[in-house]
Formats: structure tokens, sequence, C-alpha cells
């Protein structure tokens, strides 16, 4: 088989080489290899019409889904670096995890519908 790497170009495998990947949440296919000439590993998107040929040859399918983590909701802002610095300050400290529920405790209070 036939792949392209971005810094060798076109280099022949065998079917032993590459591995077929889909996800059952979202039927998203790719395909990876390390190529046999740099060592460099390579993914590519693929349709499911490829992915479903390579596993027809031969290749090793890979089948995962996305954590259902990511359907939930998030609210509030995202991290900053600058949030990420405090909260690594405050583990400096040795009642951080004392504090850590507090902010905890806070936000549920003022969140709870009275």
């Amino acid at each position: 088989m036939r792949a392209t790497c971005p810094t060798c170009g076109d280099v022949e495998l065998t079917v032993d080489q590459l591995t077929a990947i889909v996800c059952a949440t979202n039927n998203e296919g790719s395909y990876a290899f390390q190529c046999p000439e740099c060592g460099m590993a390579v993914v590519k998107e693929a349709e499911a019409h490829v992915v479903e040929l390579l596993a027809s040859a031969g290749v090793r399918l890979s089948v995962f889904e996305l954590p259902a983590e990511l359907e939930e909701p998030h609210l509030g802002q995202p991290l900053t670096h600058d949030d990420l610095l405090a909260f690594h300050d405050r583990l400096q400290g040795d009642d951080w995890f004392a504090e850590v529920e507090a902010l905890v405790a806070d936000t549920r209070n003022r969140s709870t519908p009275r």
C-alpha cells in the first residue's frame, strides 16, 4: 500500500504498518502509520469508504468513542494562564484544600436558587 509522509513523500507500507481508526460516536475516520523512512508518526483523515477498504484489506481497525464529558455543559469563563498560575500558587500553601473547598461551597451557594 502507498501512503504519503509529509517529510518523505510517497512511501510503501504493508497492512501491518497501517492502522485504520474510526470514531464510533461520529463515524469520522483516519489512518495512521509510522513512516518507514524517517520514523515520523503520520495520521491522515479518511472517509468512511477508505477506512472500510483498508479494514477489508487486513489493516488493523481501531474503534473508539468520544468521552461523554464533551457533551456536558461548560459554564463560566474558560481558564486563563493567570488562573492556572494562581491555582499553582494556592497549592504551595498548607491550607490549599480548605481554600478550594471554600471556593466550591461559595460557588454552589451562589448558583442554588432560593
